[in-house]
């Protein structure tokens, strides 16, 4: 790779946005419509759109080794907020109820985290990769959109249903499942002009187009 250094920025964007996702996912957002979604919709489509773009420049293994930073980034993070955390603080501090609310994450949300995530990014690469073959260089919006499809379905699956099963009422959780795959689905969709134009420019300045 000539310019590597796109591919650096590329992996600290998407392991930027799956720290800051995981952060914000512990709020719902009640949408229009009554529906109802994790703040995490917000930003973690850019990971599954920078997951599009890895693979279909790079390929299948390079797009493995950033899922990989991107599980060690939330993993440090998590470490640092436990820390933050558990740290003594003066009896005049009053803000530690409010850290615990927002960084105070259950080993339950964590484990729903950690599997969404990494099921679901590699699913979304593999996806990728395998109809790239088929397809060749054409047809990248069916690429793009296909994975994302499979991939964000099968980690709103697991995270939702780990996450909620038992807390928020059964018949809450398959809508919610729905919507947040269909949600994240129709952002990649929205933004598939930008990323025809990383992918062009990405492969053009790096000289290369991985198929596998």
């Amino acid at each position: 790779m000539k310019n590597s250094f796109l591919f650096t920025a590329l992996a600290v964007v998407f392991a930027i946005c799956l720290v800051v996702a995981n952060v914000i996912a512990g709020k719902l957002w009640a949408a229009p419509f009554n529906i109802i979604l994790t703040a995490g919709v917000f930003c973690f489509p850019i990971v599954y759109i920078i997951g599009d773009i890895i693979p279909e420049v790079y390929g299948l293994k390079k797009a493995q080794q950033v899922i990989v930073l991107g599980f060690v980034a939330n993993a440090l993070a998590v470490m640092f907020f436990w820390l933050t955390l558990v740290a003594p603080y003066p009896v005049f501090w009053t803000g530690q109820d409010a850290f615990n609310v927002v960084l105070g994450f259950t080993p339950r949300l964590l484990l729903a985290s950690f599997l969404g995530y990494f099921v679901g990014t590699n699913v979304n690469a593999w996806v990728l990769v395998f109809v790239k073959s088929l397809t060749g260089t054409k047809l990248l919006w069916v690429r793009t959109i296909s994975s994302t499809l499979f991939g964000e379905g099968v980690d709103s699956l697991i995270f939702i249903s780990v996450a909620f099963y038992g807390i928020l009422p059964n018949e809450a959780l398959l809508p919610m499942i729905f919507y947040q795959a269909t949600f994240k689905t129709l952002y990649e969709a929205a933004v598939t002009p930008l990323t025809y134009w990383v992918v062009n420019y990405v492969k053009k300045l790096e000289g290369v187009d991985q198929f596998a």
